[in-house]
């Protein structure tokens, strides 16, 4: 599965990027997310509540950023354990670029998911997968604003 989407955020790019960067932000973001915690220098655990049609699930997983040219770019890779709900994993490829007196971010997002959530219905995944981004980037966006 592939996500491509932008959205322009209400700060400047240094800005974003430390927002980006920061754990207690990205948490905030992430709905259904109770927790990310650093484990190491650039890797994250997190536990979130997660669902996908009518499957519902509590995922074990681990976040890291790699490749980042700052404040420019990273990747971010993920990949959550479900129990018998299944699992996650995949990438995000993020680019921040300065437009007017906000930011541009640019993401595309690979997913793969197995399991129970796989047997769904791949329609069904896409948008949830799709809410969940426009989730985040609207809550993280909207925190920016604040």
């Amino acid at each position: 599965m592939e996500l491509k989407n932008s959205r322009l955020l209400p700060v400047d790019r240094e800005t974003a990027w430390k927002a980006l960067n920061d754990p207690e932000q990205l948490r905030a973001a992430i709905a259904g997310c109770e927790s990310l915690v650093a484990t190491g220098e650039n890797e994250y655990e997190a536990t979130m509540t997660a669902s996908i049609g009518p499957v519902k699930a509590k995922f074990k997983g681990r976040l890291r950023p790699f490749d980042g040219v700052p404040p420019v770019s990273y990747t971010l890779g993920d990949d959550g354990q479900g129990g018998p709900a299944g699992f996650g994993k995949g990438t995000a490829n993020v680019t921040l670029t300065p437009e007017g007196a906000g930011t541009r971010l640019d993401y595309l997002v690979k997913a793969q998911v197995g399991g129970k959530i796989a047997q769904v219905g791949q329609r069904l995944v896409d948008g949830a997968a799709r809410k969940m981004a426009d989730d985040f980037f609207e809550r993280f966006g909207a925190a920016l604003a604040a």
